[in-house]
């Protein structure tokens, strides 16, 4: 048997792959044309079974900027795979404490009070594959397989993941941070002396101020035990408050307030929070004047809050159909889970359309 190419980009293989082409009419011919340089029909598959693993592994390593649930959010995989729902609990702190003497007995008593939430586990999925031609083309033209059908395939269901992270599936009884039926308080934004409430219109003091406001409105409703660390805004408003300076100090909007607030130590931007944002924010709208872009800010904490994720991104084992080699493709999602929803706070109409 002629030795693999050391060119080539792999040297493993998943052995499912190579008995799924093995088992194919895609090597028909192929071990016998003298320019595929094939010694045999083993030959060929483990030729492709390692493109295949190639390309599998790129995919994998492949991040999408533009999708930031992953960046932003808690992630986490609790879940087995195999489950088909989760229940969780709420949970709102109640009770005290007060000064005892010796030997009593009557302790208060400290306790949370949770309410049961239950939601579905869903999967998500799609596929991608090669033709016996691109095989063809691939070992004549000495070139590996494309990649980017891969990184479609991942990328499509990256998108979904991270939709269903912002503003949840209805349908699917999937909850989003962003969902309208969730429990995470909402602040309304006072105007400023324009008459309007939105950032881009609004002073730098008064900008200040309302970062006041809505943090002031989380410590006060949680007793001080929720205290924000993150505040996410649509890059419109993000680009603003890093560029704007404050009269007589030199600083951005930004840069003073990671200088000076006692909680928030991240700002960061998120286009899924633009006003015209209709996928992910459900504050949002095409119709000029009409979208709200929004603003959250929250603790980054999986005790808090996390986007579950039962099963990242798998490929499962080649399947032959016709002359094609398929890659099917899935994942698992359950959205967003609420331990502490008091833990985060949305603020609609930082931004207008």
């Amino acid at each position: 048997m002629a030795k693999y190419n050391p060119m080539m980009p792999s040297e493993t293989y998943d052995v499912a792959d190579l008995k799924a082409i093995q088992a194919s009419n895609i090597l028909a011919g192929m071990e016998d044309n003298e320019r595929m340089h094939f010694d045999s029909g083993e030959d060929a598959a483990i030729f492709f079974a390692r493109e295949l693993d190639y390309i599998k592994s790129k995919s994998y390593d492949k991040e999408y900027p533009e999708l930031t649930a992953m960046k932003h959010f808690p992630i986490t995989s609790e879940t087995d795979p195999g489950a088909e729902s989760i229940t969780y609990y709420s949970y709102d702190k109640v009770g005290l404490a007060k000064i005892i003497r010796d030997y009593a007995t009557d302790l208060p008593r400290a306790d949370v009070k949770g309410e049961p939430t239950t939601v579905p586990v869903k999967g998500l999925g799609d596929s991608y594959g090669y033709s016996v031609q691109e095989m063809r083309a691939s070992r004549m033209a000495g070139k590996s397989l494309d990649v980017r059908k891969a990184e479609s395939a991942k990328y499509q269901i990256d998108y979904l993941f991270n939709k269903i992270a912002f503003i949840g599936d209805s349908a699917n009884k999937l909850v989003g941070v962003l969902s309208t039926t969730n429990d995470v308080p909402t602040y309304t934004l006072p105007n400023g002396a324009g008459g309007v409430a939105d950032w881009l219109h609004k002073t730098p003091d008064e900008i200040l101020a309302d970062v006041t406001g809505f943090q002031k409105q989380m410590v006060a409703v949680t007793k001080n035990v929720e205290r924000p660390d993150t505040m996410l805004l649509p890059p419109s408003v993000y680009i603003d408050i890093s560029t704007r300076r404050l009269t007589d100090t030199g600083k951005s909007i930004k840069t003073y307030l990671l200088e000076n607030n006692p909680y928030i130590k991240t700002i960061d931007e998120a286009p899924e929070l633009e006003a015209d944002a209709i996928e992910t924010n459900p504050y949002a709208s095409l119709t000029p004047g009409s979208g709200q872009g929004v603003a959250l800010i929250y603790k980054k904490d999986p005790d808090k809050f996390s986007i579950e994720n039962p099963m990242p991104f798998y490929q499962h084992p080649a399947q032959a159909k016709g002359l094609e080699i398929i890659i099917p493709c899935e994942a698992r999602v359950a959205g967003a889970i609420l331990y502490y929803p008091l833990s985060l706070m949305i603020v609609p109409g930082i931004s207008k359309n």
